[in-house]
C-alpha cells in the first residue's frame, strides 16, 4: 500500500503548490544559454507544453541575470504561465543583489550550500540570498549535491568518525554529510526569518542506492517538502532505468513531493524527453494521470508482422499530439487506457480490460482486428487504414465520455 505524502508543509512556487497534500509536481531544467532570451523562452514554453509544471534556468553571470525578466515576459507572450526557478552557484548572492528585477521575476531560488561560499564568506553569502528571498517573498530550494558537497562539513564528520569507538563506513559518513548540509542550511534559513512554507530540500546523488539511503535519512529528520532526482542519471535507457529504480522506491515509501529526471539528451534529442519520463513514472505507479496510457504487447513468434508495432507507435504519437486539445476540451481524459495487441492469445483479454482496445491478427490468423470498448466488442476492422479507423473510434469515445465535463 502506498504511504501518504510525507511532507505536510505546502510550499507555493508561483501558481504551483509543492507538498502539503498537493499532487507530486514534475519539474525540468533548460540547457540553453540563459542570456539568449528567445532560445531560453522557447525551451521553457516547450517544456511546459510537454507537462513540466516548474522550469529551472541557470543564472550564472550578469548577462543571464539581466535577461531573466525579459525571459519571463517572453514566456508569457508565448501563452505560458509556468513558474521559473533560478539556479545559483558561487555568485548568486551578488547577482540577486545587483539585479532586483531578476530576483523579483523568478518564482523560486535554488541555493547549493556546497558552493554558496567558503569559510567566513559562506554564512554571509547564504544570508544575502535568504535576505533577497525574504524581500521578494520567494521560496528557496536548498539543493545539496554530493558532487559539490560542503567539504568543511564532510572533513569534520570524517574526523569525528575516525575518532569514534565504533566508526562507520566512509560512504555512510558521506550520506550523513549530505543530509546535514541540507538540514543545517534549512535551520540557518529559519533563523534568518524564512518560514518552513518557503523551504524545499533536495539531496541529489548519482548512484541509486546512495540516493535512496540519503532521502530515507532526510525524511526521518525533517518535514520539509522534498524534491527528488537522481543527478547525472545519464543518457538513454541507462538514465531512464536508473532514475526509475531510485525514485520509484522512494515514492512508494511516501517520500518526495516533486521530481525531476536528469537525462542527458541524445544528439539531436528533445529536452522534453525528461518530462515525459517523469510523467510516465508517476502515472505507471498510479500517483498521477497526465495522458492516456497505451498498453502494447512485446511481440513474439506469433507476431512476426510489424503491423501491431507500427500501430502502437502511431497511436502513442497520436495520443501525445491530441493531449493539449483534449486537456482543454475534455477534463478527465488523462485516465483513458488504450490497448494495442498483436495476436489472439492475450489480445482480446487485454483489449477488454482497457477502455478501448484492438487485437490485431497474429501469424496465421484471419486478417481482421476486433475492437473492444468498455469490455464489449463493438467493431471488427479490416483493410489498410485500420489505424485511422481505430483513431476515429478513440475520438468518439473521448468526446462521448468526457465531453459533458
Amino acid at each position: 500500500m502506498l504511504l501518504p505524502r510525507r511532507s505536510s508543509i505546502g510550499v507555493k512556487t508561483g501558481s504551483v503548490q509543492i507538498g502539503g497534500g498537493a499532487p507530486i509536481v514534475v519539474q525540468s531544467m533548460t540547457n540553453t544559454d540563459t542570456a539568449d532570451i528567445e532560445a531560453t523562452a522557447q525551451q521553457i514554453a516547450a517544456l511546459n507544453r510537454a507537462g513540466s509544471e516548474i522550469v529551472r534556468i541557470t543564472v550564472d553571470r550578469e548577462e543571464a541575470a539581466a535577461a531573466v525578466p525579459y525571459i519571463r515576459e517572453r514566456v508569457a507572450e508565448l501563452g505560458n504561465d509556468v513558474p521559473i526557478v533560478g539556479d545559483f552557484h558561487y555568485n548568486g548572492h551578488m547577482l540577486l543583489s545587483r539585479y532586483p528585477d531578476c530576483a523579483e521575476a523568478l518564482a523560486k531560488y535554488r541555493i547549493n550550500p556546497g558552493n554558496v561560499g567558503f569559510k567566513e564568506k559562506k554564512d554571509r553569502n547564504f544570508s544575502m540570498m535568504i535576505d533577497q528571498a525574504l524581500a521578494f517573498d520567494k521560496p528557496v530550494r536548498i539543493g545539496v549535491n554530493w558532487g559539490s558537497l560542503d567539504q568543511s562539513l564532510l572533513t569534520e564528520l570524517m574526523d569525528q568518525n575516525a575518532k569514534s569507538a565504533a566508526p562507520i563506513d566512509a560512504r555512510q559518513v558521506m550520506h550523513e554529510a549530505v543530509v546535514q548540509s541540507g538540514v543545517l542550511s534549512a535551520v540557518r534559513a529559519r533563523e534568518l526569518g524564512l518560514g518552513p512554507d518557503k523551504i524545499i530540500i533536495s539531496a541529489k546523488c548519482s548512484e541509486v542506492q546512495d540516493l535512496i539511503a540519503v532521502y530515507r535519512l532526510l525524511a526521518q529528520r525533517c518535514d520539509y517538502a522534498l524534491h527528488l532526482g537522481l543527478t547525472e542519471a545519464g543518457m538513454g535507457s541507462k538514465g531512464i532505468v536508473a532514475s526509475t529504480a531510485a525514485l520509484s522506491v522512494l515514492l512508494q515509501e511516501g517520500i518526495g513531493d516533486t521530481i525531476r529526471i536528469s537525462l542527458t539528451p541524445e544528439p539531436g534529442g528533445e529536452r522534453t524527453r525528461e518530462v515525459i519520463v517523469a510523467q510516465e513514472i508517476l502515472q505507471t505507479m498510479g500517483l498521477r494521470s497526465f495522458a492516456p496510457m497505451v498498453i502494447a504487447c512485446p511481440g513474439c513468434g506469433r507476431t512476426t508482422s510489424t503491423v501491431f508495432q507500427e500501430l502502437a507507435q502511431d497511436i502513442q504519437t497520436y495520443v501525445r499530439e491530441r493531449t493539449i486539445d483534449w486537456r482543454r476540451d475534455y477534463p478527465g481524459f488523462e485516465t483513458l487506457q488504450l490497448a494495442v495487441m498483436g495476436c489472439i492469445v492475450n489480445g482480446p483479454g487485454e483489449s477488454k480490460h482497457a477502455d478501448v482496445g484492438i487485437s490485431l491478427p497474429g501469424t496465421g490468423e484471419l486478417p481482421t482486428a476486433p475492437v473492444y470498448v468498455d469490455g464489449k466488442k463493438v467493431a471488427t476492422l479490416r483493410g489498410a487504414d485500420i489505424a485511422q479507423q481505430f483513431k476515429s473510434i478513440v475520438e468518439t469515445y473521448v468526446k462521448e465520455r468526457w465531453g459533458s465535463a
